[in-house]
């Protein structure tokens, strides 16, 4: 397992994955302070002096909680951001702990990240990427596999761990479907070493989504989830229920064509997002609250695995 020494502080090997209008500075806190790493994108923000009034919020409500975990920042770093180098510039001037780079791995990023001590994490949906994110020098690699919300990959996370553990001796995140602190505590097992947690923090009371949003995914199952391109350009799961009330045919979209930013928000804002992790998910917590269950989870499920009959019959032999 590799996890670096400023992330030795955390309650849970976990990240709350920054969602795409979802993550905001409530969120965010309320994780850190909980033990677990909690991030947001920086495109939450409408512009890049919005996103410093986050960064210095989240840094200034933290400060009197040494004990909490670090935070994070999602930059996309595909060419149709347009804000990457402003706000790659904020992240580097207000030390930003931990930022996630999606849709592009940039050496020129990592190295402005590492030049102040911050880690870099490069969220993947397959071997490729992977291999360029590691070329990079990130610190981390998140596998996103089947079943993850958003941008998603369709790889199972046995065979996509392996592979990136064969090339990848750094931190690595698996993301898709985990709702649990024993699907945590399965990650763990299986070669990962945290886990990327987004929909079950969208059905939080700090998301930034609309009641109606939080309520769908409480009430979705795991059928209800459609991966498509036709929304935004790239691959993603979405809520079914959701397109049909947009007053669109979930079984006959309309190619959307590449992928645009600046018209990402639009898209997304109508037409939600989440994972096959909304099967696990029955309520809606305050963010702590679920943290503090995660733990719980978590730890009942390690010390079930330690008391395995199958693990003693193997120690004894």
């Amino acid at each position: 397992m590799s996890l670096p020494d400023a992330l030795g502080r955390l309650r849970l090997p976990a990240v709350a994955a920054p969602m795409f209008l979802t993550s905001g500075p409530d969120l965010v806190v309320e994780v850190c302070r909980s033990g677990v790493v909690g991030t947001f994108p920086a495109l939450n923000q409408r512009s890049t002096i919005g996103f410093v009034d986050w960064l210095d919020e989240i840094k200034a409500r933290l400060e009197p909680h040494p004990e909490a975990a670090p935070f994070g920042v999602n930059l996309i770093v595909h060419r149709s951001n347009p804000r990457l180098d402003a706000d790659l510039e904020r992240v580097v001037a207000h030390k930003v702990p931990l930022v996630i780079t999606s849709l592009g791995a940039v050496p020129d990023v990592v190295r402005a990240v590492h030049s102040y001590g911050g880690l870099v994490f490069h969220d993947v949906i397959g071997r490729r990427h992977a291999e360029k994110a590691a070329e990079a020098g990130v610190d981390g690699i998140v596998a996103v596999c089947a079943g993850a919300g958003g941008h998603a990959g369709t790889l199972s996370p046995f065979a996509l761990i392996s592979e990136i553990r064969s090339f990848f001796d750094g931190t690595i995140l698996l993301s898709g479907a985990i709702s649990t602190g024993a699907q945590i505590a399965a990650a763990r097992i299986m070669g990962a070493d945290m886990a990327y947690m987004g929909t079950r923090f969208l059905a939080t009371k700090e998301a930034l989504v609309s009641a109606a949003q939080k309520n769908m995914t409480v009430g979705a199952r795991s059928s209800d989830i459609l991966y498509t391109q036709a929304i935004s350009g790239v691959a993603a799961n979405f809520l079914r229920q959701s397109i049909v009330a947009a007053g669109l045919d979930p079984d006959n979209l309309t190619a959307h064509g590449a992928l645009d930013m600046q018209n990402e928000a639009k898209a997304w804002k109508t037409v939600w997002s989440a994972g096959h992790g909304v099967a696990a998910i029955n309520d809606l917590p305050g963010a702590a609250e679920l943290c503090d269950r995660l733990v719980m989870e978590y730890t009942a499920a390690i010390a079930a695995a330690a008391g395995d009959p199958f693990a003693t019959r193997a120690l004894q032999t």
